[in-house]
């Protein structure tokens, strides 16, 4: 009866025996924004002008808020960790601190799994909150 030896699965960034793997940035940004709108209460924030939400954006050219709709996100990777920002909205009356909790989870889980880095820091910005509520009309 031979013994057969369990070996540890590569990981799947960095230096293996076969070569080098290397995954660019902007992947694991696309991941990380979709990983972050798989929660139901948080998507795209709206743009923001000189720190105010600009209203009638989505006319000019520029998003708006939007819990369908994937948030701004930048990721930078060093080796095999990653450092992600996000800007979201959230749906109120959603606890705030319980949906940027299960986003930040949500992320590094799913970049770990996906990319096999490991996400030291998820800073999240929450820009607005989203109603379903549509606004009163302006003009009488």
């Amino acid at each position: 009866m031979s013994a057969v030896a369990e070996t540890e699965p590569a990981p799947l960034v960095g230096r293996t025996e076969r070569g080098t793997i290397s995954i660019a940035d902007r992947v694991v940004t696309k991941i990380a924004a979709r990983a972050a709108a798989e929660n139901p209460d948080a998507g795209a924030a709206a743009a923001l002008m000189l720190g105010r939400a600009v209203p009638g954006a989505t006319h000019l050219g520029l998003r708006g808020s939007d819990l369908d709709g994937l948030p701004k996100t930048a990721v930078d990777v060093d080796g095999s960790k990653a450092f992600v920002n996000l800007e979201i909205s959230v749906r109120w009356p959603a606890s705030v601190s319980e949906v940027t909790s299960q986003v930040r989870s949500q992320v590094r889980d799913r970049v770990r799994e996906l990319t096999g880095l490991e996400v030291d820091e998820v800073h999240i910005v929450v820009a607005d909150l989203v109603t379903d509520i549509a606004p009163p009309s302006r003009v009488r």
